[in-house]
Formats: C-alpha cells, structure tokens, sequence
C-alpha cells in the first residue's frame, strides 16, 4: 500500500472512490522550513502542508467523508516506479 494524503474538499461529488487524480505542487515558506502543500486538479481539493514532497503527482481516490462542513477525501499516491 502506498502513502495516503487528505483533502478537503467543500462540494459533494467533485470526485468519487475510484477516481484517478492528478495533483499540483505548491510549496510555502513558513516558519517550520518549507512545506508542500497540494491540490486536485482542477482545484478540486487541498491538502494540509507536508514536509515532504510527494513521490508522483497522481493517485487514485479511496476513501471520501463527508464531516460537518466539508468532505475529506484521501488519496493512494502511486508508488515511484
């Protein structure tokens, strides 16, 4: 099983389990150093700041949850090849 990242995602059905993603990089300059943070293309769903890169720039969905105010959807990153 490959890495998992989180995202939030405010509207219902923008993506579904099964899904093949592709994920922009962006990084920021914070206090902690630099942090990446990622989106699902085309602005789908945003993650948290990591402090790692990720390996690949695609996934697919495995999990979608719908909480108080947004949907958390996770994502298996493909592993490098």
């Amino acid at each position: 099983m490959g890495q998992t990242v989180d995202f939030t995602m405010e509207r219902e059905g923008l993506v579904k389990v099964g899904d093949r993603v592709e994920l922009k990089e962006d990084q920021a300059s914070t206090m902690a150093g630099l942090m990446y943070y990622y989106t699902i293309k085309p602005a789908v769903a945003m993650s948290s700041n990591l402090k790692k890169r990720l390996p690949k720039l695609t996934g697919t969905v495995t999990n979608i949850e719908q909480q108080v105010s947004i949907y958390m959807v996770t994502v298996e990153i493909d592993e490098e090849e």
